[in-house]
């Protein structure tokens, strides 16, 4: 292929029912021939595994003092800053987004072992990560790519993976209502104090209840400023449960490390954390 040459392909899906509770999505992506630059991998309420179809991942993380690291294969945790993914136009791989009940899973680990950081995924994994790239990349389609990643994953399907009983109650009050959940409320309804519920559930997830409920907020308000029929900004602040656009501008400004208005124009790569909330079927 030459270098002129453009190629954009990318497929989002739900895994099988069988995965599904560990994997909330599966996504491919192949990009060839676009403009070099830096990408946000941005905060999400998953555990992001990536493996590198083509050239390793460039990641660097602002703020820890640490030099760009290159990876075949990486697994990040949850996070409240950007990470940023240097690229020179081209990328090839697939992206698995991990349930908290994945990561103990698939990882042997609660999520918040991997706070904030971006690990090589070898060892990690059961499947030994070199020869589970080789079949990905020797297989001819999309649809026979994530058929790979859901023989391999359903094989610890059954592993012991879920968290106790009164985190993933809270997990579940701060994520379906949106992040507008009290964390008072969700304390007194598991039973716990404040105290020792921000303890167990920072140990567990890697974020606070009140961090992760800022991640969800977020993640909503890219969903729809992604969209082609974007709503205003001020519709987006009400609908996501920020007090105005001001505060909106704010929480940007610290999760993604610009307003919305510079990233909606300055981000580079159509890539695959911009997807929609609901990525279907096959």
């Amino acid at each position: 292929m030459s270098s002129s040459a453009l190629t954009a392909e990318r497929a989002d899906v739900t895994p099988p029912a069988r995965v599904a509770p560990l994997v909330a999505r599966y996504s491919g992506y192949r990009y060839e021939g676009l403009p070099a630059g830096t990408h946000r991998g941005l905060p999400s309420q998953y555990v992001t595994v990536v493996l590198s179809l083509g050239k390793p991942t460039r990641t660097t993380q602002p703020g820890r003092h640490s030099d760009a690291a290159d990876f075949a294969a990486l697994a990040g945790g949850m996070h409240t800053r950007p990470v940023l993914i240097e690229h020179d136009g081209d990328q090839y791989g697939v992206q698995l987004d991990l349930t908290p009940q994945g990561a103990r899973a698939l990882l042997g680990m609660p999520a918040g072992e991997l706070a904030s950081a971006v690990v090589p995924l070898d060892g990690l994994l059961r499947t030994r990560t070199g020869p589970l790239v080789e079949r990905l990349a020797e297989a001819p389609s999309w649809p026979a790519r994530f058929a790979v990643l859901d023989d391999v994953l359903s094989h610890d399907a059954d592993r012991p993976g879920a968290p106790p009983d009164e985190l993933r109650h809270a997990w579940r009050l701060i994520t379906r209502s949106g992040g507008r959940a009290r964390v008072a409320d969700i304390a007194a309804e598991v039973g716990w104090s404040r105290r020792h519920l921000a303890a167990r559930f920072t140990a567990e997830y890697g974020l606070t209840p009140k961090e992760t409920a800022r991640v969800v907020r977020f993640q909503r308000s890219k969903r729809l400023l992604s969209r082609p029929d974007r709503p205003a900004l001020a519709e987006v602040a009400a609908v996501c449960g920020f007090y105005d656009q001001a505060h909106l501008a704010r929480e940007w400004n610290e999760l993604c490390g610009c307003p919305p208005s510079a990233w909606l124009t300055g981000e580079d790569l159509p890539f695959i954390q911009d997807g929609g909330e609901d990525p279907g079927g096959r």
